[in-house]
């Protein structure tokens, strides 16, 4: 950070398992989570949380300035799946869907956003993550093709 720079970014990201296969399983879970927050605080971001289901994961940051989201997308997506593969926790090698949302919050939003991540498990036993994803998209007012949505099989 320069001298002079002051910022306050909160930032969800999510994203799905490759397929959308419900790999991420109560075994590896914390393991896997607990990885990427590593990755999120070695770039010199703040790791406020991170947690999710089976087939996807939500990641709550506070933002540095000096890496893009896509960037951060790219090293979390990329080193976690080396992670997960040289663990040899599957058959086939895990990979995470294509794409990505990242949507972005005041400081006032923080414990909410906190408190609907951690409940994830609960959420999902009323809620797809089809049904869970586009109404991000409808309450953030994102402009989007179906076709390029993450692939759903529910």
């Amino acid at each position: 950070m320069k001298p002079g720079v002051f910022t306050q970014l909160y930032i969800q990201l999510v994203f799905a398992v490759k397929y959308r296969d419900r790999l991420l399983n109560d075994d590896i879970r914390e393991k896997v989570f607990s990885y990427m927050s590593g990755i999120v605080t070695n770039s010199k971001h703040k790791s406020i949380i991170i947690n999710g289901v089976s087939d996807h994961v939500h990641i709550f940051l506070g933002l540095n300035p000096n890496l893009s989201i896509s960037d951060t997308v790219r090293d979390l997506k990329r080193s976690s799946s080396i992670f997960i593969n040289e663990n040899k926790w599957f058959k086939s090698k895990f990979q995470w869907q294509e794409g990505y949302g990242a949507f972005s919050y005041s400081k006032s939003q923080v414990d909410n956003v906190y408190n609907y991540i951690q409940k994830q498990e609960e959420h999902h036993k009323k809620t797809t993550f089809r049904e869970e994803y586009i109404d991000f998209l409808k309450k953030f007012e994102i402009e989007y093709d179906k076709k390029f949505l993450f692939d759903f099989f529910n």
